[in-house]
């Protein structure tokens, strides 16, 4: 629960000022203008005392509640107690560099009350963003570490706020140029702008203190329960049942007297024997059924009060879903994912088997791997209830034979992107020499598998129109075919014909050959 120090309406005009003479830092300001900044800063001092007196209220709650209860009490109050240390210790750090800052523009005797060189910008400077200094960047790496560790006290929702207050991030256009945090916030920054932003940073720092306070304040009572009603509740075991097996629920009050153990009766009869109002039965009939009675409370006054309950379950004949995630069909020689599932059953419980092939279990799904085509593959679904394996499915597949690959010619485009190219349209010439030889994959978007090119033709034609074929090495230009890609000229064409390929099932197949135009 967080502590209640947002921001009044007084604190949004404090701000609301504090951001249009930031806005006018950038102009060439009057003195009118850097008096402003002093009645800010001002403002802002005595908020930050506001929220200091509120944040030492319940420093003070948790030290009363540590002393009355302190088996609760001390975890909380010992995190409060490293929250002060670690705030104090930020907020002092930052009333160091306000006089660091005003010394450097008045003197060794600046006083940061009482500021001279108001509109001194070089000490700004020198203070938080020089290299010899630079305590802009040390600041910014403690509020980053002061911010993380007292998130990690709260939850996401104070977290939240905690962040807007103590937030060290830019925009993305102050990043594009070259900004850090500290130059956003402090470079040609006159003096009292300065300490006017520093100032308010200081209360953020107090206002994030008091959110995590509130939130340790409430963890004291974490785990009280607080009751105003009695309700009575139907807890099944699981609402979907298969047939033949037990249906089971516990029957509870919200609140009970351990002295005391409630009657339960279900749908007119009185629960006997019951422990924590256990309820079992055997699921017979298919459907929706329903589960109705009531708890029989005894009162302070000898008198007995009755709860009502209602609740339904579904009895279910025995079932699986068995799915195919690539097709309707499996091909033999690859990897087929396939997704079981049985209503009401975990996956530790269930099991499965494959006739003409194998199976086997992978993270949440299975993988089939049929043997030969043209015959079905059978999957076989178990589960365990109550004890005992339950058929309840067997599915069958239709196996079949790879479809052909398409050849193709593997490239690199000017960008560096891997492409393929398939035929039919003009082709770089530049491309087509870089490129090592033939490949061959089924790439359709249902399926992805590459083959291995054992061999193939290249058929080019003379001036009279004659063929000229070339055979490769493998799946590699031969040494003749590249000397005669050299000699082709733009417009010409060729074909790449009897392409011999192997996939992962074995199998030997001639591809349908593909035309070349050069480019």
């Amino acid at each position: 629960m967080a502590s209640g120090n947002r921001l009044t309406p007084r604190q949004k005009m404090i701000n609301l000022m504090y951001i249009v003479f930031l806005a006018m830092v950038a102009l060439n300001v009057s003195s009118d203008v850097l008096n402003g900044f002093k009645q800010v800063e001002d403002s802002l001092a005595k908020s930050n005392a506001g929220i200091m007196s509120k944040n030492q209220k319940l420093y003070a709650e948790l030290g009363q509640l540590k002393e009355s209860n302190p088996e609760k009490a001390t975890v909380w109050y010992e995190k409060a107690v490293g929250v002060r240390s670690m705030t104090d210790s930020l907020y002092n750090y930052i009333e160091y560099i306000k006089e660091s800052i005003v010394k450097n523009a008045d003197g060794k005797d600046g006083d940061v009350n009482k500021i001279q060189r108001r509109d001194n910008i070089e000490a700004t400077n020198f203070i938080m963003l020089s290299p010899a200094v630079g305590e802009g960047r040390k600041l910014c790496n403690a509020i980053d570490e002061y911010r993380e560790a007292v998130n990690g006290l709260v939850s996401a929702r104070e977290s939240q706020v905690i962040n807007s207050w103590l937030s060290t991030e830019l925009p993305e256009n102050a990043i594009s140029d070259g900004k850090t945090w500290q130059s956003s916030m402090f470079e040609n920054v006159p003096v009292s702008a300065a300490i006017t932003v520093l100032t308010k940073l200081q209360g953020d720092i107090r206002n994030a203190e008091g959110e995590v306070l509130g939130v340790l304040k409430s963890g004291v009572d974490e785990g009280d329960l607080r009751v105003n009603r009695i309700n009575a509740f139907v807890i099944p075991s699981s609402r979907n049942v298969m047939r033949g097996s037990k249906y089971s629920a516990q029957i509870v009050l919200a609140a009970i007297d351990s002295t005391q153990t409630p009657d339960v009766f279900v749908n007119g009869k009185k629960l006997e024997g019951q422990v924590n109002g256990y309820y079992e039965t055997v699921a017979g009939s298919v459907g929706t059924q329903k589960l109705e009675g009531y708890i029989e409370v005894p009162l302070p006054d000898g008198s007995r009060e009755q709860l009502p309950f209602a609740t339904s379950y579904v009895v279910s004949e025995p079932s699986a879903t068995v799915s195919n995630t690539m097709m309707n069909v499996m091909y033999a020689g690859i990897d087929n994912p396939i997704s079981i599932s049985v209503p009401g059953i975990p996956l530790s419980q269930m099991n499965a088997s494959m006739t003409n092939g194998s199976l086997t279990r992978n993270g949440n799904g299975w993988t089939a791997k049929p043997a030969k085509v043209g015959q079905e593959s059978v999957i076989t679904v178990t589960a365990q209830s109550e004890g005992r394996s339950v058929t309840v499915a067997n599915t069958a597949f239709r196996i079949r034979q790879l479809p052909d690959p398409m050849p193709y010619i593997a490239y690199n485009d000017d960008k560096g992107t891997s492409k393929k190219y398939k035929g039919g349209a003009p082709f770089s010439k530049a491309y087509l020499l870089k490129s090592d030889g033939i490949s061959a994959a089924i790439d359709d978007d249902l399926l992805n598998v590459n083959f291995r090119v054992l061999g193939f033709e290249m058929v080019f034609f003379d001036s009279m129109g004659n063929a000229l074929p070339e055979v490769s090495e493998g799946a590699s230009f031969s040494q003749r075919q590249k000397e005669a890609l050299r000699r082709l000229s733009r417009g010409k064409r060729f074909y790449i014909s009897r392409v011999r390929a192997v996939g992962p099932d074995g199998i030997e197949r001639t591809l349908s050959p593909i035309e070349v135009i050069v480019n």
